[in-house]
């Protein structure tokens, strides 16, 4: 009988909270039940970090934001889905102030000559039900460069704020910064630029 009392309690409280945030009952995991269609960058909550060994002693990171882009998702042929993005350049961001003045001048990254970098996918190669190899030209600082994404799929859903779909990656690489042009302080400074991406995408139409 207790066990029976705490199993409807239970349910009771799981169709509460159902209830009260219905758009986590519609959050999927498996890419494959994503819905396809074409998506813009939600950029609020679109992130492109990075990390750089600094002087041997740290790790220092930063973020550049405000990203905007499209994505052609096909869950059924991953293989056509496409990825398109332009990162301001001047959105770079860390914990100093005068770091980020530095970082936009002529010595790294001349924002004022190279406002923007942008990222154009030339194929998907799925590696896994969530994940995938994107390879694409990477634009930045005046050079283009094919690079290569590691793709995880986090999830998508209604989101329950604005009540659009969004879908949710994770992507990682590495390059080097002197590929670009970038070579201000290198080796001191590292010249292996560690990229975490954050992307949120929501579906138009």
């Amino acid at each position: 009988m207790k066990f029976s009392l705490f199993s409807a309690s239970a349910m009771a409280l799981t169709l509460g909270l159902l209830a009260t945030n219905p758009a986590s009952a519609q959050v999927v995991t498996n890419a494959a039940q994503a819905e396809s269609g074409t998506y813009d960058v939600e950029p609020s909550h679109t992130q492109v970090g990075f990390s750089v060994l600094h002087f041997g002693f740290t790790n220092y990171t930063g973020v550049f934001s405000n990203v905007t882009g499209t994505l052609k998702l096909d869950t059924k042929n991953p293989a056509d889905s496409k990825l398109s993005v332009t990162i301001p350049v001047d959105s770079v961001q860390t914990t100093s102030a005068k770091l980020d003045g530095e970082l936009k001048s002529d010595q790294w990254f001349d924002a004022a000559k190279f406002p923007k970098a942008t990222f154009d996918s030339t194929s998907v190669r799925l590696t896994g039900h969530n994940d995938a190899i994107v390879t694409g030209n990477l634009a930045l600082h005046g050079v283009t460069k094919p690079e290569t994404l590691k793709v995880h799929f986090i999830g998508a859903g209604v989101n329950p704020l604005d009540k659009k779909y969004t879908s949710g990656f994770e992507a990682t690489t590495t390059i080097k910064r002197s590929d670009f042009g970038v070579k201000m302080y290198v080796p001191y400074v590292g010249d292996d630029v560690h990229l975490r991406i954050a992307g949120a995408f929501e579906r138009q139409g």
